[in-house]
């Protein structure tokens, strides 16, 4: 088998989506790829490596959902394409989605990816006139509405009433623009 660095962080990744993020070993990766673990060090360094790269990857797929989810607009579609991109995430990658709930290593977060997630952010709030000292703040508090509502989404917290959790879904992503709306008008 020849394998690579990236070749060995892809399949990673799709080992998280398949068995959980958490659960992802080195020995996981090489039984699956069907080596011994130590011939993985020769092309990761270590776990730690191994996750931040498929952080890294997460970034990467969920800056290429936004980007074509907020294309030409702005306001509502740009905040409700950006949502769902996350979601589409979540549903598509569970395993990577996870891989963006933990503190990652120096790698993930100045990676490409993570620089084109942060301007895709910033090109989200430019629709809503929120001014840069305030941006960090709303980015926080979007990031963590969203990604409270998947993780309970994503645990069947949603299951057992109704209405339907894309109703709710739907509700909090006008909810989240009536605030930014108003938050850029809030000295």
């Amino acid at each position: 088998m020849n394998l690579s660095p990236s070749a060995v962080v892809a399949d990673a990744a799709e080992l998280a989506d398949e068995i959980g993020f958490d659960a992802v070993t080195l020995s996981a990766v090489a039984r699956r790829l069907g080596v011994q673990t130590p011939s993985l060090y020769s092309h990761v360094r270590d776990l730690a490596a191994l996750r931040d790269g498929i952080t890294a990857v997460a970034l990467a797929d969920l800056a290429g959902r936004i980007a074509q989810a907020i294309a030409g607009r702005s306001g509502q579609a740009a905040l409700a394409g950006f949502a769902n991109a996350h979601r589409a995430l979540a549903t598509d990658r569970p395993g990577l989605w996870q891989s963006l709930h933990r503190r990652a290593g120096g790698a993930a977060v100045t990676s490409t990816a993570a620089r084109d997630l942060v301007a895709m952010n910033d090109a989200v709030l430019l629709g809503y006139g929120i001014a840069p000292e305030n941006r960090v703040h709303v980015i926080r508090f979007v990031g963590s509405t969203i990604t409270g509502f998947l993780s309970l989404e994503q645990i069947g917290n949603f299951d057992h009433s109704q209405p339907a959790p894309a109703d709710s879904w739907a509700a909090a992503i006008a909810a989240l623009d009536t605030l930014l709306i108003s938050w850029s008008s809030t000295p």
